[in-house]
């Protein structure tokens, strides 16, 4: 059987008529290159099948010009518009992006571990991560940017958005349309996230006169299922809210499904307002009214960053939060002046406050 042969750098620099040097310069999209020699060099990698061993570069203590993002996973739209926007901010700089998933901690230990050889910093969007494991990265001097680690004593580079200002925002958008009694489906606990917008939920409660009701917030786990669950837990209360905040679009599209398999419409007997704008907000029926934060900016501010360190720039700023915005489409309107409610599977008439 025939062995084959591994085409090397020197090879590539051999039919290019240039120095090892050079290819390596063109290899990691250094500047001091002319075009001609550059296109010179990409021709002769194309023809000889050239590829860079990414293992081999990490362990000489070489740059790999690559960069590594760790997510829990990329079911969701939430994740993957971050990672798009990532994704084309580290493209549009010349290098490229690997991508792994850990759905648990000691995954996460592993595919760090596995991440740091062969990328030359990372991206870490892992809501949960142990302020231990990012004590660890902060040691090793590792070039890294945290996203939506909100919480975390961990002064690490981060990007992430003003969920307390988001969930206020939104609390007070059903605040003005004359609900009284709100519901909150939350967050889960241990996210920066969740305790942010339980926060906001609570103060823009306060701050209108109104008691917190402990009774109206029930706990989801930021996917659809639980908000359904969630959402049968809200209407059946002797007293059901007219209008619901789910902590997520998600969770919201969840609470939507209780709402009509009760027999009751949105907006018309509850109002229903999530948290993120991802894609599917704008598609369902009726389309959510939510909180945008900025997924795509937030991973393009996250790559940004991390690029700058990698190439010695020091950022403005370490720690970048980005602003939420209301995006109000048909979900939520005011609470009628009497509204029939299925209650304990008997139709009541509830009068808002």
């Amino acid at each position: 059987m025939r062995k084959e042969v591994r085409v090397t750098l020197k090879d590539v620099a051999k039919l290019a008529g240039v120095s090892a040097v050079t290819v390596s310069n063109v290899i990691n999209h250094r500047p001091n290159v002319s075009e001609a020699t550059r296109a010179r060099v990409q021709e002769a990698i194309q023809r000889t099948g050239y590829t860079v061993n990414l293992a081999a570069r990490g362990l000489a203590g070489g740059r790999t010009n690559t960069v590594g993002m760790l997510v829990p996973d990329l079911s969701t739209q939430y994740m993957g518009e971050i990672v798009r926007g990532a994704g084309d901010e580290v493209r549009r700089s010349g290098m490229e992006m690997l991508i792994s998933t850990a759905s648990d901690i000691t995954r996460e230990r592993h595919q760090v571990a596995f991440l740091q050889g062969i990328t030359d910093g990372l991206l870490l969007l892992l809501p949960r991560t142990p302020d231990e494991m990012l004590v660890v990265l902060e040691q090793a001097g590792i070039p890294v940017v945290v996203i939506d680690h909100r919480g975390s004593k961990i002064m690490l580079p981060s990007v992430d958005v003003d969920n307390y200002s988001g969930a206020r925002l939104a609390v007070e958008h059903l605040l003005a349309l004359g609900h009284r009694r709100i519901g909150l489906v939350s967050g889960p606990t241990g996210y920066g996230a969740s305790s942010a917008r339980l926060r906001g939920y609570k103060e823009a409660l306060l701050a209108a006169g109104l008691p917190f009701d402990k009774t109206l917030v029930v706990p989801g786990d930021f996917l659809q299922p639980s908000g359904f669950s969630a959402g049968k837990k809200l209407l059946s209360l002797r007293e059901p809210p007219t209008a619901i905040f789910a902590a997520n679009d998600l969770m919201a599209f969840g609470v939507m499904e209780a709402i009509k398999e009760r027999g009751l419409r949105v907006p018309q007997d509850i109002s229903v307002i999530g948290f993120d704008d991802i894609p599917m907000a704008s598609q369902v029926y009726p389309p959510l009214t939510t909180i945008r934060q900025p997924l795509y900016q937030m991973g393009v501010a996250a790559a940004r960053m991390l690029i700058a360190m990698l190439r010695g720039v020091t950022p403005p700023s370490s720690r970048i939060t980005l602003p939420t915005e209301l995006v109000e489409r048909a979900s939520t309107a005011r609470p009628l002046r009497r509204s029939h409610r299925l209650v304990k599977g008997k139709e009541v008439v509830h009068e808002p406050s």
